[in-house]
């Protein structure tokens, strides 16, 4: 079995919650900020040129219903709740 997303969703698998900081300090799981990014896994045909199946993007902090499915967590969220987009860049602008 497969999940597809449908009527303009978009399935996204989030991403990992960081265990500590850059100091190598633990941050204990309550403490813990829930990140609000995650990678695009499947979605529609033709819904949207600006993203594509497996980019990192970032989403709206109460959109999308969240979906357990072989032991994972996925969120489906629509399309006009992604609000960025990670890019490799070869620089960073000034």
């Amino acid at each position: 079995m497969k999940l597809k997303p449908i009527n303009g969703r978009v399935l996204l698998k989030p991403r990992a919650v960081e265990e500590k900081t850059a100091g190598g300090i633990y941050i204990p799981e309550t403490a813990r900020e829930k990140m609000h990014e995650g990678e695009i896994i499947d979605m529609p045909k033709d819904l949207t040129d600006e993203v594509v199946v497996g980019d990192i993007v970032i989403y709206k902090e109460y959109s999308g219903t969240e979906i357990k499915f072989d032991g994972e967590v996925y969120y489906l969220v629509t399309v006009d709740d992604l609000l960025a987009k990670y890019e490799l860049a070869d620089e960073i602008p000034e």
